[in-house]
């Protein structure tokens, strides 16, 4: 059935029935010019998409769902965005989506949703070869669920787009997407209370970054073999919980003037790395986005070099995560003494905490603390705390940091008479992390609840 007849079918069955609002489907074919039947569709139809390789770039401006059955292809011809959205409820399923321009000021994407997209709803599509993914320009409310998206490959990682662009769109949701190649798996800017959850992403920059977007959450991601995991910037009151960091390159979770965050149950690991370089071009163009202050990392044979790097960010409550097998477990500086760092477990790392400061910290609250893989204390009283407290720093570490030329003198005979002297008598300590009530035991090992 031509898209014509059904369309007159509907309207006989509309007259029909009184008057009475009808929604038809809409049977479409390869060889129709599918922009023509979406300006003729009506609110609420269904235009079905049989097999076949349909021409791009389209518009959709009409509230209807546009579904393809397997086998489906909207190809755009290279300039442009492939499918436009401008219209409110608005659902597009089961399309293979390709053939972007590669205009990055202008945003080409698989899917460009407009301000005028609310609640549009991307699902189940595969959106590949394009320079954005999708774009959610302004839409509120718009939904980005169970889509594989792959980036545009073999190019800088500063001329590739995101796999998904979140800007000034509330309550917005991302869930269940694969999303692979490009420069960040999800981009969020000036945006609020959206939430992005049980993605993956592999093969990019930054799984999720974070710019000035507040009272969102990021929950149950898997972010594997990145440049790095979570980027959170210039964001305050946020949930990020659950997510897991598997052998990202520099960094689990990053800070950046990120200021009333609870970040718990997350699972940072390190591990045995391929080198993931061969995998972009611009590999190092990442960098410009740290702290000025913070010097290039290098990379850590094990696997991030830092679990989690905090930057001038406070009020933050880190509760029961792992952080394990990375070169530092926390790095903190600039101004950042102000987080809640109980219950967590740092295994194995290099370094357990980096912190050049003067101040004494607790990292202990109401009896409880972290616990710490390389902590040799007795829990005589069986309070699942141990009996003396935890210091992962000390001023030899501090010179060492300050002068890394030192590490020469690191087996000395008076480099260890100056740690021995210094676990006799505390108040030779410089100031720094003490864990007063280190657990005797680690918190259970976090799961992800990620698709795979």
């Amino acid at each position: 059935m031509t898209a014509y007849v059904a369309r007159l079918v509907a309207a006989l069955l509309g007259a029909a029935g009184c008057g009475a609002a009808f929604a038809a489907q809409l049977e479409v074919v390869p060889s129709s010019d599918l922009q023509s039947v979406l300006n003729g569709a009506s609110d609420g139809d269904i235009v079905a998409l049989a097999p076949g390789t349909y021409n791009g770039p389209i518009r959709i401006e009409r509230k209807l769902e546009l579904i393809g059955r397997p086998g489906v292809i909207v190809l755009g011809r290279g300039e442009g965005s492939v499918i436009t959205v401008s219209a409110p409820d608005v659902a597009v399923r089961g399309l293979t989506i390709r053939g972007s321009g590669r205009n990055p000021q202008a945003m080409d994407s698989g899917v460009f949703l407009t301000q005028k997209a609310e609640r549009a709803l991307i699902e189940g599509n595969l959106i590949d070869d394009n320079l954005y993914g999708v774009n959610v320009y302004s839409a509120r409310g718009a939904r980005v669920a169970g889509n594989t998206i792959e980036g545009l490959r073999g190019i800088r990682l500063n001329e590739a787009g995101n796999g998904v662009r979140v800007w000034n769109a509330p309550d917005v949701v991302i869930d269940g997407n694969t999303i692979r190649y490009g420069r960040d798996g999800i981009f969020s800017i000036a945006s609020t209370k959206d939430r992005f959850i049980n993605n993956r992403f592999e093969k990019v920059r930054f799984a999720v970054h974070y710019m000035y977007t507040d009272d969102s959450e990021i929950s149950g991601n898997t972010s594997t073999g990145n440049h790095g995991g979570y980027a959170i910037m210039y964001s305050k009151r946020l949930i990020i919980r659950s997510n897991v960091s598997d052998r990202d390159r520099d960094f689990g979770l990053l800070f950046n003037y990120a200021n009333y965050a609870t970040i718990e149950g997350n699972l940072v690991a390190g591990g045995k790395l391929a080198d993931i370089s061969a995998d972009f071009d611009g590999a190092d163009d990442e960098k410009s986005m740290l702290p000025k202050t913070e010097a290039p990392a290098t990379r850590a044979a094990t696997g991030p070099e830092k679990c989690v790097f905090i930057y001038n960010s406070n009020k933050g409550f880190f509760r029961d995560n792992w952080f394990e097998h990375c070169g530092i477990g926390v790095h903190f500086t600039a101004g950042s003494e102000g987080n809640e760092i109980t219950g967590n477990a740092f295994i194995g790392n290099r370094n357990q905490v980096k912190y050049v400061g003067t101040r004494n910290l607790d990292w202990s609250k109401s009896g409880r603390g972290n616990y710490w893989s390389d902590n040799p204390a007795f829990d005589l009283d069986g309070d699942g705390v141990a009996d003396t407290a935890y210091r992962p720093n000390d001023l030899v570490d501090r010179v060492l940091w300050t002068a890394p030329s030192a590490k020469v003198l690191i087996n000395s005979p008076a480099v260890q008479v100056l740690r021995w002297a210094q676990n006799q008598f505390p108040a030779l300590y410089p100031g720094g992390v003490i864990d007063s009530r280190p657990l005797i035991a680690p918190p259970p090992r976090p799961q992800s609840t990620s698709v795979q």
